[in-house]
C-alpha cells in the first residue's frame, strides 16, 4: 500500500520545548509493509515515509501504535495519524481522497494486529527521486508524438495544454482532473464535448478554438460551469447555434464565437451581466437578439457578419385575434413574475415561457407578437467597437417585438416624426 501526498511529521513535545513545528507539508511517498522490528528482532508491519530529502525513507511501527486517527477532512484529501512512540503527529494533505481512506484502513488494521495475509502490504524500499517531486501544476502537449497513452495525466494539474495532437474527443482521464483551472483543447479534431466536462469544479477557462464542434451542449450550460466558468472560446468550430440555456453561464467574462456557422446569438444574451469582451466576427448573424441591448461590454467584434438593413416597415407578424387563452395566460405569468416549472405546468409552456419577448409598452409577448428590425449603434453597450464592416460602419440591426398593432403603430408613427425632422 502507497500513498503519494503532502507529509508534516510534527513533534508534539515542540510546545514543552517552546518551540513551534513549519506548518508546511514536503512531497512524501508512504508505504505499509513488514519491516525487522530491530527491538523485538521479529518481523513486524511499519509505515515508511519518503521525501526528497531522505529517499531512503523513516519507518514508525504501527501495531498497537496509533493513538488516533484525525479524519474530518479526508474528503478533501486531508488526515492526521498521531503515534504513541514517538510521540508525533503524521499531518497528511493534498492526497487523493479515495486513496488517502484506503491507506488509512490499511493502517488500522496494522494497528489492531491483524493478519499481514488481510493487509495490502508493499516493499519498504527508497523510492525514485521523480516520486517525491513537487505535484506538477502545469503541463503543455503541442504534438500527438508527446500525448500519454500509457501513463496518466498527473493528478495536480491546474492548466492543461492539449493542442495539434488531432484529438477526435476528450479523453476522459482529463476530466478526473478535479483541481483543473484551465483546459485548452485548441487546434485539435473534437466534434463533440462530453457532458462530465460540466464535473470539472474548478475550471474557469475552457478554450477550444479550431476544433470541429457542431453543438454546446445545454447540460453544460446547467452543471457546475454556471459558477466557475469566465472564459469559452468556441472560435473556429462548425456551430450554428447556441441553445437558450447557455446564458446560464452567468460568470463568464469573455466569449470568443468568431468563424463559425452562428445565425443567433442566444435569446437571452443580456442576461451575461458580466460578459465583457464579445467576439462572433465571420458568422451568419442577420440581426442580434432585443435582449443585446442590455449588454455592458469593454470590446466587441461583430465585424464580416451578413446584418440586414433594418426597415421598421419590414415586419412579422404573427398575432392572433384573439389572444388565444393561452397567450393570455403565459403573459400573465410572465409579466407577474409567476415562478414556473416543469413540475407545475407542462414543457412546452416552459420552453416558451423561457423566451418571453419585451414590448416598447412595457408588457410582454409570448407566441404572439410583430416583429421587426431597429438599428441600434454597438457603442451603446460598449466602450470599444471593432467596425461592423468596410465601409467603417458600427451600427447593427435589433430585434424589436411589439405585443399588439396599437404598439407597433406607435412605434411606427415615431420613426416617421424622426424621419420628417
Amino acid at each position: 500500500m502507497k500513498l503519494q501526498c503532502d507529509v508534516e511529521v510534527v513533534n508534539r513535545m515542540l510546545p514543552t520545548l517552546g518551540m513551534k513545528s513549519r506548518g508546511k507539508g514536503t512531497r512524501a511517498v508512504l508505504s505499509i509493509g513488514k519491516h525487522l522490528d530491530k527491538a523485538s528482532q521479529r518481523s513486524s508491519v511499519f509505515m515508511m515515509i519518503c521525501t526528497a530529502k531522505d529517499r531512503a525513507g523513516s519507518k514508525y511501527k504501527l501495531k498497537g501504535n496509533i493513538e488516533k486517527f484525525f479524519t474530518w477532512f479526508v474528503e478533501e484529501g486531508k488526515a492526521t495519524v498521531r503515534l504513541k512512540e514517538p510521540a508525533v503527529d503524521i499531518c497528511l494533505s493534498k492526497a487523493d481522497a479515495n486513496s488517502l481512506k484506503n491507506f488509512l484502513s490499511a493502517a488500522r488494521l496494522a494497528d489492531r494486529g491483524s493478519e499481514t495475509s488481510n493487509l495490502p502490504l508493499s516493499t519498504l524500499t527508497p523510492v525514485r527521486a521523480r516520486d517525491v517531486e513537487q505535484p506538477k501544476k502545469k503541463l503543455t502537449i503541442m504534438s500527438k508524438k508527446d500525448y500519454p497513452l500509457t501513463s496518466s495525466f498527473p493528478y495536480s494539474l491546474e492548466q492543461l495544454q492539449v493542442s495539434y495532437c488531432k484529438l477526435s474527443r476528450v479523453d476522459m482521464r482529463m476530466l478526473s482532473l478535479k483541481a483543473l483551472r484551465k483546459l485548452d483543447l485548441s487546434n485539435n479534431h473534437i466534434k463533440k464535448l462530453p457532458a462530465t466536462i460540466g464535473d470539472l469544479s474548478c475550471l474557469s477557462e475552457l478554450i477550444l478554438h479550431n476544433n470541429h464542434l457542431e453543438a454546446f451542449s445545454v447540460a453544460l450550460c446547467l452543471s457546475t460551469l454556471q459558477r466557475t466558468l469566465q472564459l469559452l472560446d468556441l472560435s473556429q468550430n462548425r456551430l450554428r447555434c447556441l441553445p437558450a440555456k447557455f446564458c446560464q453561464l452567468r460568470e463568464l467574462v469573455n466569449l470568443k464565437l468568431d468563424d463559425n456557422e452562428l445565425v443567433s446569438l442566444p435569446f437571452h444574451v443580456g442576461r451575461l451581466s458580466k460578459l465583457k469582451f464579445l467576439s462572433a466576427a465571420h458568422n451568419q448573424l442577420a440581426v442580434l437578439p432585443g435582449d443585446f441591448r442590455k449588454l455592458r461590454l469593454e470590446n466587441l467584434d461583430l465585424f464580416g457578419n451578413p446584418f440586414i438593413q433594418p426597415n421598421p416597415l419590414d415586419h412579422t407578424i404573427r398575432l392572433t385575434f384573439p389572444l388565444t387563452l393561452q397567450e393570455l395566460s403565459c403573459r400573465a405569468v410572465a409579466g407577474l413574475r409567476i415562478p414556473f416549472g416543469p413540475h407545475l405546468i407542462p414543457a412546452h409552456l416552459c420552453r416558451d415561457l423561457e423566451v418571453v419577448k419585451a414590448c416598447d409598452c412595457g408588457r410582454v409577448c409570448i407566441t404572439s407578437y410583430i416583429k421587426t428590425a431597429v438599428s441600434m449603434n454597438l457603442h451603446q453597450v460598449s466602450h470599444t467597437v471593432v467596425l461592423v464592416d468596410d465601409m467603417g460602419g458600427t451600427d447593427a440591426p435589433v430585434q424589436q417585438h411589439f405585443c399588439s398593432l396599437s404598439c407597433y403603430s406607435h412605434f411606427l408613427d415615431n420613426s416617421l416624426q424622426r424621419g420628417v425632422r
